[in-house]
């Protein structure tokens, strides 16, 4: 399988997840008692979540699809998951991760134009 085809499939579920989270944080998430600064969060990675999401689909046909797609998912991961893990649990722990996933978002970005 070519890197353009998995980075395609990777994107559609990370797509499908976004979409899922979204509906958690729209019918569960949001109704809860959290403070409104927790749902801040949620709602910054799940609209991170997505936006890169369909960057990955792009990404599947630049140049060097493994390269830009592998940056953009270690970065929704790390930003995307570490905002997600602050919304849900109130732990601010993995904080310092989320500037490492932003980087790694500009820098696939950045890599879709090689």
């Amino acid at each position: 399988m070519t890197a353009s085809r998995v980075v395609t499939r990777l994107a559609g579920v990370s797509g499908a997840l976004a979409v899922a989270a979204g509906a958690y944080g729209a019918h569960g998430f949001r109704r809860s008692d959290r403070d409104d600064y927790l749902k801040e969060l949620f709602e910054t990675a799940n609209k991170y979540h997505m936006y890169h999401s369909l960057a990955m689909l792009g990404a599947a046909h630049c140049r060097k699809p493994a390269l830009a797609g592998t940056l953009l998912l270690a970065g929704m991961g790390c930003f995307c998951g570490s905002l997600y893990h602050q919304a849900i649990t109130g732990d601010p722990g993995l904080r310092k991760v989320a500037p490492i996933g932003g980087t790694l978002l500009i820098v696939g970005w950045a890599a879709m134009a090689l």
